[in-house]
This record gives C-alpha cells, sequence and structure tokens, in this order.
C-alpha cells in the first residue's frame, strides 16, 4: 500500500462504495458545483456593477484607485481558485462515471469513505495527496502527452540531478 510517482499510473476498477454512496456522493458533488457557479456568478457581477456604479461625478483618488485594484485582484484570484475547484468536481464526475471513483490514483486502492465525505472530489488518499502536493506523483493532467517518456526517464533521474 505504498504510494509513489510510479504508481500514479496503474489504473484499476477496485471501488469499495455502494451504488447508494457513489449516488449520495455525486449529489454532494452537484451541490458543490451549483454553490460555486452561484458565487462565481456572484463575484462577477458584483465586480461589473462596482464597475458602473464607479462612473459618478465625484472626484477621483489615488487611494480609491488601490483599493479598487486590490479588490478585483481579490475577486480574480477568488474567482480563478473556484474555476480550479470546479475542474475537480467535474474530474470527480467523469471518473464516477469511468467507475473509477473512490479509488487513489496513486496506488489505485480505495479512498476511505471518510475524506470522500470531507472532500467529495478527492483524488488521492492522505498519503498520496502528501506526496502530490509535494511534486512526487505525476499527475496525467499536467504531464500531459509526456507520461510515456516521463516514465521512462525515471530511473536516469537520479543521474541527470547529480551531475
Amino acid at each position: 500500500m505504498k504510494c509513489g510517482p510510479s504508481m500514479a499510473k496503474k489504473r484499476t476498477r477496485v471501488r469499495g462504495l455502494t451504488p447508494d454512496q457513489i449516488n449520495k456522493f455525486k449529489a454532494m458533488l452537484l451541490e458543490k458545483r451549483r454553490e460555486i457557479l452561484g458565487n462565481v456568478n456572484f463575484m462577477e457581477g458584483e465586480t461589473l456593477r462596482k464597475a458602473r456604479t464607479d462612473l459618478s461625478s465625484m472626484p477621483f483618488h489615488m487611494a480609491d484607485m488601490g483599493t479598487d485594484n486590490y479588490e478585483l485582484e481579490n475577486t480574480v484570484g477568488l474567482v480563478d481558485s473556484e474555476r480550479k475547484m470546479l475542474i475537480e468536481i467535474e474530474d470527480a464526475l467523469s471518473r464516477m462515471e469511468d467507475g473509477a471513483y473512490g479509488v487513489c490514483q496513486g496506488h489505485s486502492e480505495p479512498i476511505p469513505r471518510a475524506r470522500l465525505e470531507a472532500i467529495p472530489w478527492a483524488r488521492y488518499c492522505v498519503a498520496c495527496a502528501g506526496l502530490s502536493e509535494k511534486g512526487l506523483i505525476v499527475e496525467e493532467e499536467s504531464s500531459g502527452e509526456s507520461d510515456d517518456a516521463d516514465s521512462s526517464d525515471n530511473s536516469g533521474a537520479e543521474d541527470d540531478m547529480g551531475g
């Protein structure tokens, strides 16, 4: 039950969840997706509304411009974060369709239900999530076509790093 970079490529259809549990997690994911879309629409609407109301006859002040820029950058950051969460949710829904939901992408064992209850879009068990955050698990989405080259070059990576 070791997690490691080479284990990320293995995929099985092992599933420790019942169809009822899958449906429960699907409902959680769909609700979260609705919530996020509502948040994003609200933030975008507020940003546009503020931009329209700032066209008043009031004198312009540099501090106000700084505040407005900060608020805009903050909103953009929040929207980007929500967008990434939507991608994770969509990926989890796709894994449900593929029969791979609830299976750790690091070592192909079932993800504990308690973890899925807390983070229904989780793609890794806790141990593999830690490795992924450290960059020790290569995710397929980020490596694209170089997956085969990455897996064949791993044995020589230490030689390249040392010399």
